[in-house]
């Protein structure tokens, strides 16, 4: 069985630039032709994957939640402004990362966009590093909130392998309880709590009650501060 570290966030957000690249797609969306066109050819010659749409309306129609990659969403179009898409991306369960693009670089623009979740404000005309730049630190957040996305679902997989009285010990180990309290309180012998101990460990893939306290936060598990 493999470890508890077999899926790491910090892996995730290593490769999401490198190794993952060709998986994600640049997704553009502004009614102004020349931008589009400046920004498709400076991220094509990087290597990224590139899609434009002229409208916030041209991009819902084709958009859905398993669309991986980064967004750059014009903050003022004709019909649909980009926070406006962005409200509607969110309601249909898309979570692209996305990064806000304005010729009217004012603060309350910037103000919205942030607080509307935007990775990056970039006013028009754009430095081609900080561009780059703003996508990278975008996809890297987002892959690393997936990765932990993972190791949470892989860690709550484990726990589900336990059998009913294998989870209640569980649940007493991870609150600091010894062996003999256990016994106690499930009303068993420390012996059947060190079977169960054993069980448990080789389940999960743990070597030390650390790991296993480690695992338990993974799920989103709560502990009291007392």
């Amino acid at each position: 069985m493999e470890g508890r570290f077999s899926i790491s966030p910090c892996r995730w957000k290593r490769k999401v630039v490198s190794e993952l690249q060709d998986q994600y797609t640049i997704y553009i969306v502004d009614d102004d032709d020349a931008v589009r066109d400046s920004l498709r050819t400076l991220l094509e010659a990087v290597g990224w994957s590139v899609q434009s749409y002229e409208s916030g309306m041209a991009f819902l129609n084709i958009c859905d939640s398993t669309m991986r990659g980064c967004l750059l969403l014009d903050i003022r179009m004709p019909g649909l402004d980009g926070l406006q898409v962005q409200r509607i991306l969110s309601q249909r369960g898309v979570t692209l990362p996305f990064i806000v693009i304005s010729g009217h670089g004012d603060v309350s623009s910037a103000v919205r966009a942030m607080k509307a979740g935007a990775a990056e404000f970039l006013e028009k005309p754009f430095d081609s590093e900080i561009v780059l730049r703003a996508i990278r630190t975008a996809l890297e957040s987002d892959a690393e909130a997936r990765g932990k996305q993972a190791v949470a679902s892989a860690a709550a997989a484990r726990l589900d392998a336990l059998t009913r009285r294998e989870r209640q010990v569980f649940d007493c180990l991870v609150e600091g309880a010894q062996n003999k309290m256990i016994a106690r309180q499930l009303a068993i012998s420390p012996r059947t709590v060190e079977v169960h101990r054993s069980r448990i460990m080789k389940k999960l893939g743990a070597s030390s009650l650390s790991e296993v306290v480690h695992l338990a936060l993974e799920a989103g598990a709560k502990f009291d501060d007392a």
